[in-house]
């Protein structure tokens, strides 16, 4: 998947739709897009919940919600003054709560918030309660006698004070607020455990004071027991979530069991909980797992994997929750139109650019172009751009690579897909003429980067897997980038830039390569050597630069290219000796 250069074959799934004009079009905006953790008491409905919708664009807003759960009944009020928004007037989607027949534990629910004819709509609020509240009793945390941590979290409708105790010489025991929350939102805290210098194997006390909440039961002091160990420590990783289309072919993921101990670990069993619809075999510390939807119909399904080992901490278990959508249109997630370096929704694209659209149902099976010029259609489907089809290098269920025509008027612009003949719906992309992106190595903060004197390893310390070396001043760096826009002679969209002997598609800019952090004084500005369309690549550029004599030194030197006027490209990492 991805582009059709095998050099640039690395691009996440992301899946977004194309729609025509902006004109006389509503356009949906949310307060937020998730909702808690947020505590209720056990037997409880609590007291309803309101998230603000405002119109960013023309028209009016016409919402509905619904609801993936029973338990949660959204509505839409009438239009009334903003309360948590800098808006003349919004409509308030209100969640009430039927919960009361719940058992307590944590639950997670879908509210989408529709409007047919709005530009980023629908869009998807994640709900989250915790019944009987999210703070436990007790926890537990292991560590091996090596200076290594653990972490749990635990949650609460409000920011609380808290204490902690270890009743010992060692400051062992930490906690700290994460993220950002209220009263409505809820507030997650991460707790960890360290080994610490002199601690000998064995078990240690402690405790977490919480007050101040207003939800009643989150009032508590909880135990905390380090246990110290050299043993086997299982870790199977955090909660598993799936969204699947009903009647949609099963999907296998594998359940990676890692140690976190001293001694070796044995797998012994796996087993599941839930329903037919959630399988594992294979036991051991690489668990294949298999979701299938056949005959379920939408909604959510809750489940879990429990392994069985030696290890201290025996038995594991890992939530999984699986989210069942029925048959629809394509469904293009809100911010989904993105570019293919950064993957933020809050970066500009470039006329020209390569962009992933995620969504949902957006094709029948991955297909991939195989030939360029690039076609406008992949299988069944379509990505418009303002109504003008884009040339596709990649499509899958929840993804499509485009190229953005370079017609495309700057200003905001409409994504949407079609697939056999249904259009889906319509999201905003910002496009303006250049928005350079620097292209990374896929996980990792280093640029996609040649160093032409070193045979082209990557300016990077010695890594595995990659040809690497370390630059010098002097060197010639040949930067792979994303969205400079048209070049002279101009390249038609979808077209490969010319080969020589043919003249070389030129990108003619005012460009700078920066070495050292842009907010730093020591930092060093080069002109480029040159700056061109890559030959035969559709939308992707080569930026070559001179290292310059006296460069900032080390592992982890910045680069980055500015075309001024407050147009910066992201910032990767170099390694010069």
């Amino acid at each position: 998947m991805g582009l059709t250069s095998a050099k640039l074959t690395r691009t996440a799934v992301l899946v977004l739709g194309l729609c025509g004009s902006l004109a006389a079009a509503p356009k949906l905006r949310l307060a937020r897009a998730t909702f808690g953790p947020y505590s209720i008491a056990t037997g409880s409905n609590d007291v309803p919940q309101v998230i603000e919708a405002y119109n960013a664009g023309d028209g009016s807003l016409s919402l509905t919600a619904s609801s993936s759960v029973p338990w949660l009944n959204p509505s839409v009020g009438a239009s009334q003054g903003c309360r948590t928004l800098a808006q003349p007037a919004c409509l308030p989607i209100q969640i009430a709560f039927q919960t009361a027949s719940l058992p307590n534990g944590a639950y997670t629910g879908e509210i989408t918030v529709s409007d047919p004819n709005a530009i980023d709509a629908p869009q998807i609020i994640t709900v989250t309660v915790k019944i009987g509240g999210g703070i436990p009793d007790r926890l537990d945390l292991y560590v091996a006698p090596n200076g290594s941590s653990a972490s749990t979290s635990v949650s609460t409708s409000s920011y609380v004070s808290f204490s902690t105790t270890t009743g010992g010489t060692w400051p062992w025991l930490a906690v700290a607020a994460s993220g950002f929350g209220s009263f409505s939102y809820g507030v997650t805290y991460n707790v960890t455990g360290t080994h610490q210098s002199g601690m000998a194997e064995g078990d240690y006390s402690g405790s977490i004071g919480f007050f101040g909440s207003s939800f009643e039961p989150d009032n508590k002091t909880v135990q905390v027991q380090l246990h110290v160990t050299s043993q086997p420590i299982a870790d199977a990783g955090q909660p598993i979530n799936f969204r699947m289309v009903q009647n949609s072919a099963k999907q296998t993921l594998t359940l990676n069991v890692n140690n976190r101990g001293l001694a070796g670990l044995t797998v012994s069993g796996v087993t599941t909980s839930g329903g037919a619809w959630l399988s594992a075999g294979n036991p051991g510390t690489a668990i294949d797992l298999s979701i299938d939807p056949t005959g379920l119909s939408p909604g959510v399904y809750t489940g879990s994997v429990t392994v069985t080992s030696n290890a201290v901490n025996d038995p594991v278990t890992v939530p999984v929750r699986l989210t069942v959508i029925a048959q629809s249109a394509p469904f293009t997630y809100f911010g989904g139109a993105v570019n293919i370096a950064t993957y933020r929704a809050t970066d500009s694209v470039a006329q020209g650019d390569i962009v992933s659209v995620w969504g949902e149902q957006l094709c029948d099976q991955p297909r991939s172009a195989t030939a360029v010029p690039l076609d406008t259609q992949l299988g069944p489907t379509r990505v418009l751009v303002n109504d003008q089809p884009a040339p596709l290098y990649y499509a899958s269920s929840g993804q499509v690579n485009i190229q953005v025509p370079f017609e495309t008027a700057a200003g905001e612009a409409v994504v949407r897909v079609e697939r056999d003949g249904q259009v889906g719906n319509g999201v905003s992309m910002q496009v303006t003429d250049r928005a350079p992106h620097i292209l990374p190595i896929p996980s990792s903060s280093y640029g996609i980067i040649w160093n032409w004197s070193q045979n082209n390893a990557f300016p990077m310390p010695p890594t595995p897997g990659y040809p690497s070396a370390r630059a010098h001043a002097g060197d010639v760096f040949v930067i792979w980038v994303i969205g400079l826009g048209q070049g002279s002679p101009a390249v038609a969209t979808g077209a490969g830039a010319p080969l020589p002997p043919d003249p070389l598609s030129r990108v003619l800019v005012s460009l700078k390569v920066h070495f050292g952090d842009r907010f730093s004084d020591s930092s060093i500005d080069a002109d480029p050597l040159d700056v061109v369309m890559t030959p035969t690549l559709v939308g992707v550029y080569q930026v070559s630069v001179l290292v310059p004599q006296d460069p900032p030194k080390g592992d982890f030197v910045p680069l980055y290219l500015d075309l001024g006027s407050a147009r910066l490209s992201n910032q990767v990492l170099v390694a010069i000796e």
